[in-house]
């Protein structure tokens, strides 16, 4: 009998010794977080140039697969380059603390935030299909629309923090300097410059990206088809780059905003207008024909208003 408990115990310290614990498991995807929010802040800092309206380098003359010549401006690696120059390669992680704190807090907040909506959410398994995609979908936007709440002052900062390329500032600094700066000029008011138009995207692609993956898969997908089951896996990411596409003049609006008359040339004249409203800025770009200001990274002509004649 001794020997079987003390096999029994054994047995039980492996597996508990097996079972990673939670705290290691939430570590490593802070960490892992952290090193993927570092890897892309490049990409997403060279965007939020773009977005601004900042073309420090010429266009290119380039020609089309038809061969008609046309002007285009310099993709990531060329803008990327010219930032080394300008600030070092460490430049090119300008604003990167407040967007790693913003990743850790997201984590954080979607965590707790699903096992409380899961937790008094209840359960149906006699429900439709398409009720149980809203139910999951409404779910989905509580916790997207919390985690925005939680992180949009530290989305401000780290777009400040970038925005200050342009003018060669130095205003805002560390992130407690931010903090003190902008609750000192705008009050709590200014860390959440621009969330309308950014929760509205979010919830917007949420819904559209999960109701047409439903739609799509519930009646344009044939059950003969042999391959059903793979191509219904890939819908909704599919949807969601489709989707993406359509809201992203909500994202672009945002972030124009938490850079507007802020102190920074970038959000100031002549460089940029004063918007008195997300909607006015929206408005003002939908004139100019930019809505779509930083979607891509290459390939970027230089818009038809702006394009000088192109001489042989």
């Amino acid at each position: 009998m001794e020997q079987s408990e003390d096999r029994s115990g054994q047995v039980a310290c492996v597996e508990q010794e097996s079972t990673p614990p939670s705290v290691d498991v939430d570590t490593a995807v802070f960490v892992l977080g952290a090193g993927v929010t570092a890897i892309t802040h490049p990409l997403l800092y060279v965007k939020l140039l773009i977005q601004v309206g900042h073309e420090p380098l010429p266009p290119t003359v380039g020609t089309t697969m038809f061969g008609r010549r046309v002007l285009y401006l310099p993709g990531f690696f060329s803008y990327a380059q010219h930032i080394v120059k300008v600030d070092g390669k460490r430049g090119l992680f300008r604003g990167l603390s407040p967007r790693i704190v913003s990743s850790t807090i997201s984590t954080v907040v979607r965590s707790k935030v699903k096992q409380q909506v899961e937790r008094l959410s209840k359960k149906d398994d006699m429900q439709s299909s398409l009720r149980k995609v809203f139910q999951e979908t409404s779910q989905e936007m509580i916790i997207q629309c919390l985690s925005r709440i939680a992180t949009h002052p530290f989305h401000v900062m780290s777009v400040r923090c970038m925005a200050q390329f342009v003018g060669r500032e130095v205003k805002y600094g560390g992130m407690f300097s931010c903090m003190v700066k902008i609750f000192k000029e705008e009050g709590v008011a200014g860390f959440y410059v621009g969330i309308v138009p950014h929760v509205l995207g979010e919830v917007l692609f949420l819904w559209c990206c999960n109701l047409l993956a439903h739609f799509i898969n519930t009646y344009a997908v044939d059950e003969s088809f042999s391959q059903a089951s793979a191509v219904r896996s890939y819908t909704k990411f599919v949807m969601g780059i489709a989707v993406s596409v359509l809201t992203y003049p909500f994202m672009l609006v945002a972030d124009l905003m938490a850079v507007n008359n802020c102190g920074v040339a970038a959000g100031l004249p002549p460089h940029s207008p004063i918007f008195k409203s997300w909607l006015h800025c929206w408005n003002h770009l939908s004139q100019k024909g930019h809505l779509f200001r930083g979607s891509s990274f290459f390939f970027r002509r230089v818009p038809v208003s702006a394009l000088p004649p192109i001489e042989d």
